[in-house]
């Protein structure tokens, strides 16, 4: 009977290896990708009633393109700011107007009108360092001003709720927003809206930069 014992044990030693408890290997979450700017500016479903978006609107070829047939003085200094971004390390934009009237489609970015209107544009950037320092160059002709060159209505930093690199400019004809989140650089213009349509908005396009 002795020669069983062995084999005994050997048998007793595989169940209790079979029994032991292993830790289930678990990949590591793959990183949310970036979203193209076409996808995170400001969305149909997001606007009032009343807007349409303007012929153009998209990725920022053909708004550029389709601004110049319209407005050439308009698209070519916008041509310029987009290649200045581009030049900074821009490597894709998107610009969308949504207008209750054509004639707001064309017209220079922020200037006060009577028309309902709003402008969200968004670039995507190699890395975030390349995004900050084209939002402190300046977005649009629209630059943050020094910290104690504050006026009535602009706001800068945290106070906007979108982050250390931001600011606000509040007013009732218009409402702008200029920030940095991440690698990308937005920005939105409200003409003839309220505030909380306004931050809706900003809240709407801010929340997709990831």
């Amino acid at each position: 009977m002795g020669r069983f014992i062995p084999a005994i044990l050997v048998c007793v030693a595989l169940v209790a290896c079979q029994n032991e408890t292993h830790p289930v290997f678990t990949p590591a979450p793959s990183p949310s990708p970036h979203l193209a700017p076409t996808a995170a500016i400001l969305q149909t479903n997001e606007i009032p009633t009343g807007l349409t978006a303007c012929p153009g609107s998209g990725p920022m070829d053909v708004y550029l393109s389709v601004l110049a047939t319209t407005n050439a003085a308009v698209a070519s200094r916008a041509s310029d700011q987009w290649n200045a971004l581009v030049a900074q390390g821009a490597s894709s934009g998107a610009f969308v107007v949504y207008a209750a009237n054509v004639s707001a489609c064309a017209a220079e970015l922020g200037a006060t009108t009577n028309v309902k209107a709003i402008t969200s544009f968004v670039a995507r950037f190699g890395n975030e360092s390349q995004a900050d320092r084209a939002w402190h160059a300046g977005v649009f002709g629209f630059a943050p001003p020094p910290p104690g060159q504050l006026t009535p209505g602009l706001t800068l930093g945290t106070s906007t709720g979108l982050g250390a690199s931001s600011f606000t400019y509040d007013r009732p004809s218009v409402r702008l927003a200029c920030w940095r989140h991440g690698l990308y650089v937005a920005m939105i213009v409200a003409a003839n809206q309220d505030l909380n349509t306004f931050r809706a908005a900003t809240g709407a396009v801010d929340a997709r930069l990831n």
